[in-house]
């Protein structure tokens, strides 16, 4: 249901389209028979209404919009809300208050996260990249980092090749040339539409909870990871094939990442993590994304995926966390991958990451964490879906390519060169490579070693399947 469309000047932000992709607007006739609200409410009450919020000064958009929902409402027009998976269709009356209310939020929220730009960049597939002063970032709305400036760069892990002087290009909004100014940041700008989509606004940005495997009970959320511990680490690197994935649901996802991990898997679970992922919920479409995540409490209250709350503060100018990757793998084809590392600064404390060949994105603040101020006791590859049992069948959502690891080079999805850092900032190969797939018929793994690749595995699958059902 599309009711209308238009510019909010002050916001520089698109209102419309009040269709949250996920319910099915039916009005009917009505019969002889009444209703509890239609009792309470005349037309001329509705009238009056109506017209006492049009006339509050709430917002030109806001007011614009609820005055059209009252009109709309006078019609009693039940709404049925039909969702994936978990989530069952429930019939409910449609309240303007609460819409109200809704809209109001996602206003105040977007004016929190989205900050001033001195430059907007158009994204060919339709992000609007604002490039933001580096102190304006939303990471100095924490109270720990108010009136402070990103930090210097650290010294980075022995073993590494010596820093590039080019950033690579990989990302779809930097392919025109353009690019934010030195002393600004990138950031994706986030749109009603985002918040719409979310299966909760107040959730918006954030995982559920238990996104890191440790047993096959995952809440629908199934992985192919290989993973080390028993030691202490001050870092990790990968190199991850990028692909795009179909995703069935605007509520599955589908991503391949590193996880670095410290505590237990209860409510002290602290992670960074980093990768690709396609997320129609988070992004609206289907394009694997560069991003990032963080939590310091399995994923309750803190943390957030990229820019979208205080924390993470970024560094780089040509880096936009959230924007689409290019080019991406083929089957039997050209095949691409991102390198990717994490660490612990020896000096500070805090955790940095580093794309590619020496270009630093930014790093996470030592103290957003509790078990990760010190080390991580676990750090995990691989990739991870959501199964959300569509007509009670096993999702068709991908990982990796959609194809089994034992297809090999240019047909599966791999990571490559897996490397920990240690007490010493020493960067080592790893020695006690473990891979699991809780779900082997519809996503697997194959891990491997040589001499080119160092440690490695093969993972994915295409998800429902004859043994896979």
């Amino acid at each position: 249901m599309v009711i209308m469309c238009w510019m909010d000047t002050k916001t520089r932000n698109k209102w419309g389209y009040f269709d949250h992709r996920r319910r099915q607007h039916q009005c009917t006739k009505r019969t002889n028979t009444t209703t509890d609200l239609a009792k309470e409410m005349t037309p001329g009450s509705f009238s009056n209404m109506a017209s006492s919020w049009c006339n509050k000064k709430i917002s030109s958009v806001i007011s614009v919009f609820v005055c059209f929902l009252l009109v709309v409402s006078s019609k009693i027009c039940p709404v049925s809300s039909s969702e994936t998976g978990s989530r069952h269709a429930t019939n409910q009356t449609f309240r303007p208050q609460e819409e109200l209310q809704k809209l109001k939020y996602i206003r105040k929220h977007l004016e929190k996260i989205n900050k001033p730009a001195v430059k907007t960049i158009q994204s060919p597939v339709g992000d609007l990249i604002d490039c933001v002063l580096s102190h304006q970032q939303p990471a100095f709305d924490h109270p720990q980092l108010k009136g402070q400036k990103p930090l210097e760069p650290p010294e980075r892990p022995k073993g590494l090749e010596p820093t590039g002087m080019v950033t690579e290009n990989f990302q779809l909004w930097d392919l025109s040339g353009e690019a934010c100014p030195e002393g600004t940041i990138p950031i994706r700008r986030t749109t009603e539409q985002d918040m719409l989509r979310a299966s909760s606004i107040r959730r918006f940005g954030r995982k559920l909870r238990r996104h890191v495997r440790r047993d096959t009970n995952s809440n629908g959320h199934e992985h192919a990871v290989g993973y080390v511990t028993g030691d202490q680490y001050y870092g990790a690197k990968a190199s991850i094939n990028v692909w795009a994935p179909r995703v069935s649901s605007q509520y599955e996802f589908s991503l391949s990442q590193m996880w670095v991990i410290s505590g237990s898997f209860g409510d002290d679970l602290n992670t960074i993590e980093a990768g690709w992922q396609v997320s129609p919920e988070l992004y609206g479409d289907n394009y694997p994304r560069f991003f990032t995540y963080w939590t310091s409490d399995a994923y309750q209250a803190t943390g957030c995926y990229n820019l979208l709350c205080s924390g993470f503060v970024q560094t780089n100018n040509r880096v936009a966390i959230g924007a689409a990757i290019s080019p991406t793998s083929s089957y039997s084809g050209g095949q691409f991958d991102i390198s990717l590392l994490v660490w612990k600064d020896p000096k500070h404390g805090n955790w940095w990451l580093e794309f590619g060949n020496g270009v630093l994105v930014g790093y996470w603040p030592s103290f957003l964490f509790t078990h990760l101020r010190d080390h991580a006791s676990m750090v995990q590859f691989g990739g991870e879906i959501v199964n959300s049992m569509p007509s009670g069948f096993h999702t068709s959502t991908q990982m990796g390519s959609g194809h089994f690891a034992g297809e090999g080079f240019g047909k599966a999805s791999y990571f490559r060169n897996l490397q920990v850092v240690d007490w010493d900032n020493n960067l080592l190969p790893l020695s006690n490579l473990r891979v699991l797939a809780d779900h082997p018929n519809c996503y697997d793994i194959q891990g491997g070693i040589n001499r080119v690749w160092g440690n490695y595995f093969y993972y994915g699958g295409p998800g429902r399947n004859v043994r896979c059902p």
